[in-house]
């Protein structure tokens, strides 16, 4: 099964990368008003497309999650952005836990490596230190965040008290990439 869903991810990723590279590379994205008309020629569905290509990028985690902040506030603004940023990780951060919970260590580590796995499963145990932690993370940039949280669903961790978290945690790193890049000229 792991072999299965390694290959399965691999593709969706890769095919997500082509459409995304395929697109940076037939528009000039030389500022920021070239960004925002772009993602505006979705029209009334740029902010579903924003908050889609946010939620995808946790479930497969091949962007870092604050490119995806920089042309949601850049294309609407800090605050439409930060919205549609906010949601779009919540939700994806709430379908990885409860992929990892239904598939387990296979999908984890087809998606991240085992080096990745032993260090932070050897730093983290389930419990109110862990929960502590991911809190704390989800406030913070540059910590695994789509790591932490599959490995939330393989720790059974509690699902209301991890969304809890999410919800809680989630906005306030999103909201200051929103507003240092809803500064970009």
């Amino acid at each position: 099964m792991n072999k299965k869903i390694k290959i399965l991810l691999t593709a969706v990723g890769v095919v997500i990368l082509l459409i995304l590279l395929k697109q940076v590379f037939s528009q000039k994205f030389d500022s920021a008003e070239a960004l925002q008309e772009y993602v505006k020629g979705f029209g009334i569905a740029a902010p579903l497309v924003l908050i889609l290509f946010q939620a995808v990028q946790v479930v497969v985690p091949i962007l870092p999650g604050y490119l995806g902040c920089a042309a949601g506030a850049i294309a609407f603004g800090s605050f439409t952005g930060f919205l549609c940023n906010y949601i779009g990780i919540s939700v994806g951060s709430i379908i990885a836990y409860f992929l990892a919970r239904k598939y387990g260590i296979d999908l984890v580590l087809a998606m991240f490596s085992q080096k990745q796995y032993d260090k932070w499963s050897g730093r983290l145990k389930a419990g109110k230190s862990y929960e502590r932690f991911l809190f704390l993370a989800t406030l913070l940039p540059l910590f695994p965040d789509d790591f932490l949280c599959y490995f939330s669903g393989l720790v059974k961790m509690n699902s209301k008290k991890f969304i809890w978290i999410i919800i809680l945690g989630k906005p306030w790193c999103i909201l200051a990439y929103s507003i240092v890049f809803g500064l970009v000229p």
